[in-house]
């Protein structure tokens, strides 16, 4: 079977002219990456050959990852994000899969609104998945952006690893600058190790499944320890000077609430349990900072994106669409 395979492989790539040429057209570093790959992986060569070729290196891909949203100051940030929009749309999204979402809280403790928020962030409830080929964005960073070459490089392997499990064709799918795929914007590597097919139709479809997207949500956030039923965030207070000195700019929580209160940290609403872990959020407001305390579920959501700002925005974004989906129904 595999012998058929690669001598149909080879008839298709002589008639388009993809043979000995093709491997001349490839950098020493392609060179490389094609020889490891279909090594370790049992790849047809010239098929991976075929697919580089094919990929195009994008400037603006470059262009686009060297000013991330990310790097913005909170006060901006959120204005992108904390819309009367995406606020409404959340609601109705949690409205039209409110029984998927319940099924995927009961088995995998995240709530609703959580879920639906990173969809919101991510891709605006779908309407936003990326105009890049996956395949551009990866061998472009992959081989052309030195600062992070490693990493895109292991993600390019892993999309091609994953076409052959989905059995989709790796120069059709198109996603974000950095290569990220369908409504929940799974890079590859996440993809292969958290996506479900929770509709159980043999495929794991981020793009137009619904349940296998909040499913997969759920469990990327339960396999990056999301804690049912615990905090994510909460606005605390105290002298700025003590605030500057706790605020580390990490993301992990590193002492008790109990230290906090010590430090002077003042919680206005009721605490958590004293030996709850948490970590001091500093956010740039536009005339001061604010502060939080994120706790591990905060921290789960930073494995999705490991950007503060990005899960702040995720909670915040989530009990906006909570409060305007319990008044409305009250109003109903």
């Amino acid at each position: 079977m595999r012998e058929k395979l690669r001598r149909t492989v080879l008839a298709i790539s002589l008639a388009a002219g993809l043979t000995a040429p093709v491997q001349a057209g490839l950098s020493p570093a392609e060179r490389h990456f094609v020889d490891s790959v279909v090594q370790h992986h049992d790849l047809n060569q010239l098929w991976v050959e075929h697919l580089l070729e094919n990929a195009r290196h994008d400037d603006s891909i470059i262009e686009a990852i060297s000013r991330p949203a990310e790097a913005m100051p909170w006060h901006r940030y959120r204005r992108i994000f904390l819309t009367d929009r995406r606020i409404a749309e959340g609601v109705a999204y949690w409205h039209d899969n409110e029984k998927l979402l319940n099924r995927v809280e009961q088995e995998f403790g995240v709530p609703p609104q959580v879920i639906t928020a990173i969809i919101g962030i991510e891709t605006l409830y779908g309407t936003n998945m990326g105009r890049h080929r996956v395949i551009d964005a990866l061998k472009t960073l992959g081989f052309g952006y030195p600062k992070r070459a490693e990493f895109f490089r292991e993600e390019l392997e892993h999309f091609l690893l994953l076409s052959r499990h989905e059995g989709f064709d790796p120069l059709v799918p198109v996603g974000s600058y950095a290569g990220a795929m369908g409504k929940p914007q799974f890079i590859s590597s996440s993809y292969r190790a958290y996506a479900v097919d929770y509709d159980e139709d043999g495929r794991r479809d981020l793009w137009h499944s619904d349940a296998d997207v909040i499913a997969s949500i759920g469990n990327y956030l339960s396999e990056h320890g999301w804690r049912r039923g615990e905090p994510v965030a909460q606005r605390v207070d105290g002298d700025p000077a003590d605030l500057a000195r706790l605020d580390t700019g990490g993301s992990k929580p590193d002492r008790t609430v109990a230290e906090f209160l010590r430090r002077g940290i003042i919680v206005p609403d009721t605490a958590p349990e004293p030996d709850q872990r948490a970590v001091l959020v500093g956010l740039e407001q536009e005339n001061a900072r604010e502060y939080w305390l994120g706790y591990d579920n905060f921290y789960a959501i930073t494995r999705y994106n490991h950007s503060n700002l990005y899960a702040m925005a995720v909670h915040q974004l989530s009990e906006a669409i909570h409060v305007q989906r319990t008044v409305k129904k009250v109003t109903q």
